[in-house]
């Protein structure tokens, strides 16, 4: 109710909305049927729980296994799917922020169980696959049950197993994606703006999807910069498969943006050519290209942010700039001068650089508030 009444007193403060309006919407909000909203720290108790009680769950399986019959095993596995879906199921009038946890936890089961009954049969290794068959069931749950952490692991498990195959293929050609391997970081950077710049519903209080992309595109474009740091190395394989292979890096992230934002997602298109560029830019070996080229690219996610009003965004663009600075300050600038003179250009930079960053974030963060 917070929220509804934040906007009340915005609304009514600017006129849009009478005292008699926003009563009678608080009357009607109030008389709506519907499970009271849990705050954060009985949602992270849920969840806390649901994990320990899933890897409870493991480690118990994992500690008697060798002692179990493959009949045992399989039947055990199926168990734990189907025992947490059931449990699930009978709470969810009475305690639906408890049977979503549940859920999840069957969910999660489902994953320990696919790579199980491969051990159970002995089936062909090839673990991608497995990961497959995990995600479809989370998409199948996340259908029935319509729960944000069905559709959290849904879109946590996709990207990861079209990560595994081509993990699988650059095994196969004596390849490591630490190998400076570009086509893995630049899709999970895609993939994280895509899932961050997703448009929410009005009636949304969150999106899962958008937090899994903020939280995903810290690492992702750290790994990327990495990548980028030396001469990109495509993995040696065949035309065809790097063509599909790219296709699918650069297209799948586009495709979603198109079917989420509509006419929105050129700006997923800009960002695609942003990523592409960068990789061209690390062939020049140039350190203040690449510097300059990320800044650009944190400035675009800030201005991104204010044109559609998203704090999140401007607060990691403000982040990843940054960043930046610091990296170019250290890789080029600091070994130029003596150790004084360097830990105080360190010091000027990170106090008036910081606060000049701060005061400008903080007055982006208040337009993008007052324009919602």
């Amino acid at each position: 109710m917070k929220d509804l009444e934040d906007q009340l007193a915005r609304w009514t403060g600017a006129g849009v909305l009478d005292d008699a309006g926003a009563a009678r919407i608080r009357a009607f909000e109030a008389e709506r049927d519907e499970p009271p909203y849990l705050h954060w720290p009985m949602r992270l108790a849920i969840a806390f729980g649901a994990l320990l009680l899933g890897a409870g769950v493991l480690l118990f399986v994992s500690s008697h296994w060798d002692a179990l019959a493959p009949s045992q095993r399989f039947a055990l596995v199926l168990a734990l799917v189907a025992v947490f879906h059931a449990a699930g199921a009978v709470v969810a009038d009475r305690a639906p922020a408890l049977a979503e946890g549940l859920h999840a936890v069957g969910t999660i089961s489902l994953g320990a169980g696919i790579f199980l009954s491969g051990q159970i049969f002995n089936m062909a290794e090839h673990w991608p696959g497995g990961v497959l068959l995990w995600a479809l069931g989370a998409w199948l749950a996340w259908l029935v049950l319509r729960h944000e952490a069905q559709l959290f692991l849904a879109a946590l498990l996709t990207p990861a197993w079209l990560a595994g195959e081509w993990l699988v293929v650059l095994e196969r050609a004596r390849r490591y994606v630490w190998d400076n391997e570009p086509l893995l970081p630049a899709a999970l950077v895609l993939i994280a703006l895509t899932y961050l710049t997703r448009r929410r519903t009005p009636t949304a209080r969150r999106d899962v999807v958008v937090w899994l992309g903020a939280i995903a595109l810290v690492p992702a474009m750290l790994l990327l910069a990495l990548t980028t740091s030396a001469p990109v190395r495509m993995a040696e394989v065949s035309t065809t498969l790097h063509i599909v292979a790219w296709s699918v890096a650069l297209g799948a992230p586009l495709v979603l943006a198109l079917l989420w934002r509509r006419p929105a997602a050129w700006m997923n298109g800009v960002a695609a050519a942003w990523v592409v560029v960068l990789l061209w830019f690390s062939t020049f070996r140039e350190e203040l290209l690449l510097h300059g080229w990320w800044a650009v690219g944190a400035l675009g996610l800030i201005m991104w942010g204010v044109d559609e009003r998203r704090v999140e965004r401007i607060n990691l663009g403000a982040a990843v700039f940054a960043v930046t600075v610091l990296a170019f300050y250290f890789s080029s600038v600091m070994d130029k001068f003596g150790r004084s003179a360097s830990l105080i250009g360190f010091g000027l930079l990170f106090l008036a650089g910081g606060w000049a960053l701060e005061r400008t974030r903080r007055q982006l963060v208040r337009a993008a508030k007052e324009g919602e």
